[in-house]
């Protein structure tokens, strides 16, 4: 008898697509494991009221508005192989794939296949504490989703594996290291907005899945022993750079930055701790 799929049964896989909405043949599919993974169908159901009733007198299909939600940790492994793709400058679109399963993975059976298409790298948060690890958590908005009970025909599946703790990342202001940190976060938001066209064939999905205007904000937690970001606010500094290790050779980093605020929080018999906010006009650089 088939039992509940539990955490330890799924898996999420993605590839780069050469053509958009379309699955690559015999896909090479890179993963990793996920701290949660919130798969998303949302019909968009037009709801349609009339005189003479209550009720709702109609239910009709609106536009189909997959999303794939997930938190991972940073793989050591390749820290940047799915980051990367959050930059609209490589304009690439990707098939994603969520599967639960029973048995082994290798021999699984039971599989439940939720297979993304036309998706986009939309939003991502990275955060990186000293006593924790780096994570991204991360929105793919779709053109198509499509339910199955098996693997990809042909395709390969590779995982990445390890973690990038804080100690092995840093911070660098305007080009110079700060060790006065002790967390940080960047905000990627890409905007991207689902273009419907009036066709008769699927015209419930989008046509396109275009990027919007790019948004880069974030957070620094400073070591409350210097008051120069108070001072930077004040004079209205903008900084050259803000750059992040994520681990191994690799980093992002984002140019022409402003400290939004600068306040002050402390618990007692804590130390006190200053919570700067930032915005940075771009460009974004991962490599």
């Amino acid at each position: 008898m088939v039992d509940t799929y539990h955490s330890d049964q799924e898996k999420f896989y993605y590839v780069p697509e050469g053509t958009f909405g379309v699955v690559p043949a015999n896909p090479p599919m890179l993963g990793h494991s996920c701290s949660s993974l919130d798969p998303d169908i949302n019909p968009t159901n037009i709801k349609v009221a009339g005189t003479g009733s209550v009720d709702v007198v109609s239910l009709k299909r609106g536009l189909r508005q997959p999303l794939l939600k997930l938190k991972y940790p940073i793989p050591s492994d390749a820290p940047i192989n799915l980051l990367q793709y959050v930059k609209q400058e490589l304009n690439v679109s990707l098939s994603l794939q969520v599967l639960y399963y029973k048995n082994q993975f290798a021999f699984a059976t039971d599989i439940i296949s939720l297979l993304y298409k036309g998706a986009r790298f939309d939003k991502a948060t990275l955060t990186c504490g000293i006593d924790s690890i780096l994570e991204c958590e991360a929105e793919f908005p779709a053109q198509d989703v499509e339910v199955g009970t098996a693997k990809i025909a042909g395709a390969s599946y590779t995982e990445y594996a390890g973690a990038v703790s804080g100690n092995e990342s840093y911070v660098k202001i305007g080009g110079v290291t700060c060790e006065r940190v002790t967390s940080w976060k960047l905000q990627i938001d890409n905007s991207c907005k689902a273009v419907p066209v009036i066709r008769s064939v699927n015209g419930h999905l989008a046509k396109y899945l275009t990027w919007g205007k790019r948004l880069l904000t974030g957070e620094l937690n400073f070591e409350f022993e210097s008051k120069q970001e108070t001072d930077e606010i004040l004079a209205d500094v903008e900084q050259s750079s803000l750059e992040f290790g994520l681990g191994s050779v690799n980093k992002v980093s984002v140019e022409h930055t402003k400290w939004d605020d600068f306040s002050l929080s402390g618990k007692s018999e804590d130390l006190i701790y200053a919570k700067v906010p930032f915005t940075a006009r771009g460009p974004l650089t991962i490599i």
